[in-house]
């Protein structure tokens, strides 16, 4: 049993990975970041709630007194990580954006200390140190930040947004379904993307091209089939299932995962191939966030600071990553 839900949390973060290359892909074949954004919310939507309609109507419930929520949680935690997701990797390597979304647990750190004025334990603290420390690596910071500022600050921002998904989680408990949530989520963030987007402009015959990066050729129909199919609707619907039968903690080391695969799967599709300093510092960013999770959950969850080295609660969303995931299986 135990074996089962590790493969199914490892296939699910492998689907993740598949986002920012297959969003390249269809960027190379002519639609902006937002275009290719509201082209995966819409169809993961229509895909989810079909799907729920059929084998569980009642995930699709929404308490009245959550509606204002669930929009919170398509515009900020969907919508707005979706779209400077999308944005940062036009700019900087798909690896680079997945570590700057995993950090959004530091983030989660910061404002529940100074908003909540809750004093998380010490991991808190120096998972949120020891992150910061691996993003100086992965960025080089003794050269000047090698990578594109524009970039890294959408990766940036789209790590705020995932943090929000944390914050936001924490309102609705066990009123909602997970699946539910994510496929109202989805459709709020089609519905929050139409201004920017534009879908009545976006050149749809872009979809029956070819796009070719670094000698690799895909039909864009195709990368956007495994882009919604795929990279979001099996990935999230393996990732619930995953996480309801792991525990959190070992659920969010699994999800780490998912920063591997989509650096692996971008290098071998596009090219993008990390060097020495993104390599090692990414391992410094992974394993600090995971720690600061650990307490950052615990704060959030219980209104107190986790203790060290407790056990966190169980939450079983998560927010879209590489989305990413940002980043980002279980918890990220």
């Amino acid at each position: 049993m135990r074996r089962t839900s590790l493969a199914i949390a490892l296939f699910s973060s492998c689907c993740f990975g598949f986002s920012g290359p297959m969003a390249k892909f269809l960027g190379a074949a002519g639609l902006a970041p937002l275009e290719a954004a509201w082209l995966r919310m819409a169809a993961s939507a229509v895909l989810l709630l079909a799907i729920l309609a059929l084998v569980r109507p009642r995930a699709l419930r929404i308490p009245r007194s959550r509606i204002g929520l669930v929009a919170a949680y398509g515009l900020i935690a969907v919508a707005g990580v979706q779209a400077l997701f999308f944005v940062a990797i036009t700019r900087i390597p798909v690896g680079v954006a997945l570590l700057f979304e995993f950090t959004s647990p530091v983030l989660v750190v910061a404002w529940v200390r100074l908003v909540r004025r809750i004093r998380p334990g010490r991991a808190a603290y120096l998972g949120a140190v020891i992150s910061v420390a691996g993003l100086a690596v992965v960025v080089e910071v003794w050269q000047g930040m090698r990578l594109d500022g524009l970039g890294l600050l959408a990766a940036a921002a789209a790590a705020a947004g995932c943090a929000g998904y944390f914050l936001i989680s924490d309102g609705f408990g066990d009123e909602m379904d997970p699946l539910g949530l994510i496929a109202w989520g989805f459709a709020g963030a089609t519905v929050a993307l139409v201004p920017l987007s534009r879908p009545w402009d976006i050149p749809w015959a872009a979809l029956g091209e070819t796009a070719t990066i670094n000698g690799t050729t895909l039909p864009a129909f195709a990368a956007a089939a495994v882009l919604v199919v795929v990279a979001t609707v099996v990935a999230y619907i393996t990732g619930v299932t995953a996480v309801r039968r792991l525990s959190a903690a070992v659920g969010s080391t699994v999800a780490s995962l998912e920063v591997v695969a989509g650096a692996v799967i971008a290098w071998v599709l596009v090219g993008e191939a990390l060097g020495p300093f993104q390599i090692v510092g990414g391992a410094v960013v992974i394993a600090g966030a995971l720690l600061a999770q650990t307490a950052a959950r615990g704060a959030g969850r219980s209104g107190r600071p986790a203790e060290d080295g407790a056990a966190a609660p169980e939450q079983p969303h998560r927010p879209l990553a590489g989305t990413a995931t940002a980043t980002t299986g279980a918890d990220s």
